[in-house]
Formats: C-alpha cells, sequence, structure tokens
C-alpha cells in the first residue's frame, strides 16, 4: 500500500472535536458527563429557518447552484455585509460555502502558495494551522499575552515578519479566548499589513456575539486600502444555531473571489441548495433571536465569570464575545491534556486542553449550555482546582 502524502501525515486531528465525541461517547454509556467542550449553541435553529428549507424541499430546490451560490442568497449577504459591517462588495465577490470552515481554507487556499509563511497569534482556532499546512503554507505562531488580553500587538506582528510572510488570521471576537480587537488595535495591525501588502483573513463567525460597550468592527471597513486587502469570513453556525447545516461565506476582492469559486467548483460544486434558502431565510427574517441569544449568552458569561475569578490557583481574561473562557491553569502544573483527561475521567467535565489552540498552559471552557449544566460543571471543575 502507498503511503499517506506528507502533507496529511504532518496534519493534526481536531482535538476539539475529539473531545466531544469522546464525552458523547460517554454520555452514551449512560454516564452523566457536563460538557463544557462544544462550540455549539444548544438552541435549536429558528422555525422559521427549518421552514424555509422544509418549503425548498417541497418545492424541489434539490439541484445543484451556481457554485458560489444562489443568487438570492448571494445579494443577501452583500446586502448584510453592507449594512452591518460597512462593508461594500458586489453579490459576485461574495462566495457561499459549506461552512465557515470551508470558507477559511478556501481562503488560505486560494492565496497561499508552497512555502509561503501565514501569521497566526495564539492561543488560535484549532484549524488554522492545518489548513495553512494542508496548502503547502507555514503557520508562523505568535504567542499573545494574558496581560494584553491575548492580543497579537502591531509590535509582534512586524516581528513575526519575513520576505515569505503572505497572509496574517485575524479571529475577531476569537475562539478560544473571546477576546474583541477595538477598532484602534485593528487600524494599528491594518497598518503594518498594508506596509508590506500582507492579505489579511479577518474570521468575524462570532460577530452577533459581543457583549457589555463592545462593539465588533470589520477591518476591511476600515479603509479602502484595508477593504482591498481582506478576506471576510463569516457564516451561520454561531448567531443563528446553525452548526450542523454547514453554511459560511467568504467576501473578497474581485480576483480573490473568482479563485474561491474556481476552488468550490472543484470540490463540494455547492453549498446545499435547501440550506441557502435556510440561510436567506435567516438573514431576511426576524432578527429579533439574535438579542435573545446574545442576552442569553451574556448571563451566562457572567455567571460563570463570577464563578472562576473566585478560584484561587486559576485565572482568566473576561471574554468580550463568543462564548468561551480561555482559563490559565499554569499554577495547577499539569500540562493541558492531561489536566483534561483526569477532569473528564474523574469529574466527568469534559474541556478542551490549551494545546489544541497553541498554549498548553490553559484550557477552553463553553458556555453555550444550560445553567443548569454550567453550574454543575463549573462545580466540579472548583473541586478539581481546589484538590490540585
Amino acid at each position: 500500500m502507498e503511503s499517506i502524502s506528507s502533507r496529511i501525515n504532518e496534519v493534526s486531528p481536531s482535538l476539539t472535536l475529539a473531545v466531544t465525541n469522546q464525552a458523547k461517547a460517554m454520555a452514551a454509556r449512560g454516564e452523566e458527563v457536563y460538557g463544557l467542550a462544544g462550540g455549539e449553541p444548544e438552541i435549536d435553529t429558528p422555525e422559521h429557518i427549518k421552514a424555509a428549507a422544509m418549503v425548498a424541499l417541497q418545492e424541489g430546490r434539490t439541484k445543484y447552484t451556481p457554485s458560489g451560490g444562489i443568487p438570492e442568497l448571494r445579494e443577501a449577504l452583500a446586502k448584510k455585509l453592507l449594512e452591518d459591517n460597512q462593508l461594500e462588495y458586489d453579490a459576485k465577490q461574495v462566495c457561499v460555502t459549506a461552512g465557515a470552515k470551508m470558507a477559511c481554507f478556501n481562503a488560505i487556499l486560494a492565496m497561499v502558495e508552497e512555502g509561503d509563511e501565514v501569521i497566526i497569534p495564539a492561543p488560535y482556532w484549532v484549524s488554522y494551522p492545518e489548513m495553512v499546512r494542508l496548502a503547502g503554507g507555514k503557520p508562523v505562531i505568535v504567542e499573545t499575552k494574558e496581560s494584553d488580553g491575548w492580543k497579537i500587538t502591531p509590535e509582534q506582528f512586524e516581528e513575526a515578519m519575513t520576505p515569505a510572510t503572505k497572509m496574517i488570521i485575524i479571529n475577531s471576537p476569537g475562539n478560544p479566548t473571546g477576546t474583541v480587537y477595538s477598532e484602534d488595535e485593528l487600524r494599528a495591525l491594518g497598518e503594518v499589513a498594508l506596509y508590506e501588502d500582507i492579505v489579511i483573513l479577518s474570521d468575524e463567525i462570532y460577530e452577533k456575539l459581543v457583549y457589555d460597550d463592545t462593539k465588533h468592527v470589520s477591518i476591511g471597513s476600515l479603509s479602502q486600502e484595508l477593504h482591498d486587502l481582506t478576506i471576510t469570513v463569516n457564516g451561520f453556525s454561531k448567531a443563528y444555531s446553525m452548526t450542523g447545516w454547514r453554511l459560511g461565506y467568504t467576501a473578497a476582492p474581485e480576483p480573490i473571489a473568482k479563485a474561491i469559486d474556481k476552488i468550490q467548483s472543484h470540490t463540494v460544486s455547492n453549498a446545499t441548495t435547501f440550506a441557502q434558502y435556510a440561510g436567506l431565510a435567516a438573514l431576511e427574517g426576524d432578527q429579533g433571536f439574535l438579542s435573545d441569544l446574545r442576552g442569553e449568552y451574556d448571563v451566562r458569561r457572567q455567571f460563570v465569570l463570577g464563578r472562576l475569578k473566585a478560584i484561587n490557583n486559576i485565572r482568566v481574561v473576561e471574554p468580550k464575545g463568543a462564548f468561551y473562557f480561555f482559563v490559565y491553569t499554569g499554577q495547577i502544573g499539569l500540562k493541558s491534556q492531561n489536566l483534561c483527561d483526569k477532569l473528564l475521567s474523574r469529574y466527568l467535565v469534559a474541556a478542551v486542553p490549551g494545546i489544541a489552540f497553541g498554549y498548553d498552559e490553559g484550557i477552553r471552557l463553553s458556555y453555550c449550555t444550560t445553567l443548569d449544566v454550567l453550574n454543575e460543571g463549573i462545580t466540579r471543575f472548583e473541586q478539581f482546582c481546589r484538590e490540585h
């Protein structure tokens, strides 16, 4: 048998999915697991969105679409980007993808050549480095500091650059830290990118989940020059509780948009047709679901924050977006994988080890679950911390 390709051998499996699957397997065996690992809203997809998909199925909308998506959805996304994000795109510059994960990969594949370097601030979303490796590029990991709110600084950006740097990935609001970059912080990073003509991949999948007085800003909206250098990625999974629908999108300068469309035409052909009509209903329907969801998560965020801050041997930076806490656990003295293994096997609490995000002295706890699960899960985590 021939050997597996070197690119695939260099790629690590997703630890976030591995932990989630392990917790589900334990639950299937009858064990009561308190899942604080998943990045999936437990709230169901709104009924009007599901209804739109069912109507599409009943009307026979089950055939191929243009690779970039149905025209109505691309138009609606262009309108959304203009109204919500102050980003002006023609519909043909929008490509509807099978999830925001695919949107990220398409964007990286469209831009990264063999040996190109991509700057990735850590802690990072688990798949960024692996996507870069699959594209033949080299991930350049920049460790951010807790004291900086887990944000890369312009100075760190400059220091990490080499003549081979092609792209930087900015994820705001961020996974796993919940950090949100301010307009001034994005401007400063944008100036560095413009000086060296470095492409910005702006992953904005959590844009609707920001709290307090925090404002989400799209870096591509800050100037025409940044607009022309930025690929914006977003999707429906988090805001509309549509994780399993696999529906995301890219918005990019026209040459990049054409390249992304070409990639899609040779991979999945198009995002699932009836799911696209559901996405259209999500954009055009009542948006009250978003404020309700944000309000519910804010209650949970504040509840968990108060509990975590009372634990002596951990530290946490208050997340301003998404639905995660990245907890510094270095004082406990266990590597993150070992810590999470013990937490799951002995205390029945599922969390994701920080090593999955490039930072081994922390773990990610998710609060997109019920208050009952959060209460018991954090109580057990408190017990774990006391005993270690």
